[in-house]
């Protein structure tokens, strides 16, 4: 009598009569092919069996037993001879692949997973952009705390931090359209990973080339603008293939809150690892992290829905019937595109939205040291409050303008009502600075511009893929142009400014623009699909 038991690798059932013991098993199957059992001559046949692979063995209790890893089911027969019976048994067993265990439940067999199981994989990949953007901005603002160390130490003025600051930017406009056109037809999975990559070589080299001197670092930062440059439309072509209509603003709102999230923690702890391991271990911790992002991106992500042999039917059906593209792009229209005038409401309304954002970015520790007198710690830890707001806010916004759409309210109105805010806020709260008399004040409407700001998440950058989802990559490349040529003159016009002016002038253009935009995106924005 040969019977076997149920088996995982966690326990194993024994059994009472004595005999030969035996497990089959066949690697060759695939899910939902068959399983055969002999018994006498005839074959039971199994239609549940699945893939096994990475089989290890051992011996329990001196039985032939097989310990099935990296498996979800274990198929065991066991033959009676004395009893005629021939049964086959189908048992869960514990995955050794990543993290996840898959657990029976006493009586009714039913199998719980740990709560990351059960995420979709949809937002796996929204979640992985998130935690990219989150290293993009720290690599980024870590240079707006470790300027003011860095100048005194190198004797810079003025005019050469704001040289250093916009020298970023250079970088960052060269691969804008470039990494729109890579990501739409490579994939947003290569470019991403090969942005965030090489903008943390270029952090971890930038003391080094400071050391060197100034040309070196320009050149550094410049680097470093590369790599940055194609997160944007290699994260938004990305979504476009794996996000539908009625997830769009909440996903794209979570991955720029992480750019949010980012500045408040480079802000808050750039100060610490300053004072206490000096300016160049801001750029080393940081940029070091790079690499355990990548190693999870290589594993988890892919750049479609239709590439991920792990996604369920369910979820891909979700995906491709909620409006996503599923066409690859060989040539980009490039003469339709530009004759679009939702085109150029994206590309003005960029150019408006970011002069006053990048000022913001670079140039607010400065602000709070020279204006409001406070220290270097007190200057990046005031600064986390405004990108801390934006981070919350623009999570609130995505969810009110998804509420709406699935509401009835069109999108077209949806994207005008958040930009409007996201225009018309900053613009408000920024002529307040003039009027206020106490450093807390000032703060306070700091916050207040860079909250409303978030909206934007909601408005003109959710737009790329509601006019033009094939080329979503390309259009957020052809938009970032214009807003970083906004941070590349808005952040040298600053340093010009100060020089002969005031903060008031300052913040006097960035209002003007505010405005401008907010004309130029209710006249000719839509949210209706242009391109197809």
């Amino acid at each position: 009598m040969a019977i076997s038991g149920l088996v995982s690798n966690r326990n194993f059932t024994s059994f009472i009569a004595p005999g030969n013991y035996q497990l089959r098993k066949d690697l060759s199957l695939q899910r939902g092919s068959i399983f055969s059992v002999h018994h006498g001559g005839q074959i039971a046949k199994n239609p549940f069996a699945r893939k096994i692979s990475h089989i290890e063995q051992r011996e329990v209790y001196g039985l032939g037993v097989r310990k099935l890893s990296k498996v979800k089911r274990a198929c065991v027969h066991y033959r009676s001879e004395e009893y005629e019976i021939d049964e086959t048994k189908v048992d869960p067993v514990v995955s050794n692949e990543g993290a996840s265990e898959a657990r029976q439940l006493e009586g009714n067999g039913t199998t719980v997973s740990p709560w990351w199981r059960k995420l979709p994989k949809r937002w796996l990949i929204v979640l992985l952009c998130f935690t990219a953007f989150l290293l993009c901005n720290m690599d980024r603002v870590n240079m707006s705390i470790a300027i003011l160390p860095m100048s005194q130490e190198f004797n810079w003025n003025s005019t050469t931090v704001g040289l250093i600051q916009s020298s970023f930017f250079w970088g960052y406009l060269l691969t804008q359209i470039l990494g729109g056109i890579w990501a739409d037809k490579l994939g947003g999975k290569v470019v991403l990973g090969f942005g965030v990559v090489w903008w943390s070589m270029a952090t971890v080299l930038t003391p080094i080339a400071a050391r060197l001197g100034l040309p070196y670092l320009l050149i550094m930062r410049a680097f470093m603008g590369i790599g940055e440059g194609v997160a944007m439309p290699a994260m938004n072509n990305i979504l476009s293939k794996w996000i539908p209509v009625s997830e769009r603003s909440r996903s794209l709102s979570l991955v720029y809150s992480g750019m949010y999230l980012g500045s408040v923690v480079g802000l808050a702890f750039s100060p610490f690892l300053i004072q206490n391991l000096g300016w160049p271990s801001v750029f080393y911790s940081f940029g070091s992290l790079g690499s355990i992002w990548f190693a999870f991106w290589l594993q988890k992500a892919y750049s479609s829905p239709k590439d991920d042999p792990d996604l369920g039917a369910e979820e891909k059906r979700l995906i491709l019937e909620g409006g996503v593209s599923k066409a690859p792009v060989s040539d980009i229209p490039w003469k339709l595109i530009l004759s679009k005038a939702p085109v150029w409401a994206l590309i003005i309304s960029h150019f408006c939205h970011n002069w006053g954002t990048f000022i913001l970015l670079t140039w607010m520790p400065t602000y709070y040291n020279q204006v409001l007198k406070f220290n270097l710690t007190e200057s990046g830890l005031l600064c986390v409050l405004p990108w801390l707001t934006m981070a919350v806010f623009a999570n609130i916004g995505g969810w009110i303008a998804d509420t709406l759409v699935s509401k009835g309210v069109s999108v077209t109105a949806v994207r005008k009502i958040m930009q409007s805010i996201g225009f018309l806020g900053p613009a408000f709260f920024l002529t307040q600075l003039s009027h206020v008399k106490t450093p807390a004040m000032a703060v306070f409407c700091m916050a207040c511009s860079q909250g409303s700001d978030a909206f934007s998440q909601s408005g003109l950058y959710s737009n790329h893929q509601d006019i033009g989802p094939r080329y979503a990559g390309v259009l957020l490349g052809l938009s970032n142009t214009a807003g970083v040529l906004a941070g590349v003159f808005g952040t040298a016009a600053t340093g010009y400014i100060l020089q002969r002016g005031s903060w008031n002038d300052v913040f006097k253009v960035s209002v003007a623009l505010y405005i401008i935009g907010t004309l130029v995106w209710n006249i000719f924005s839509t949210g209706e699909k242009i391109l197809d």
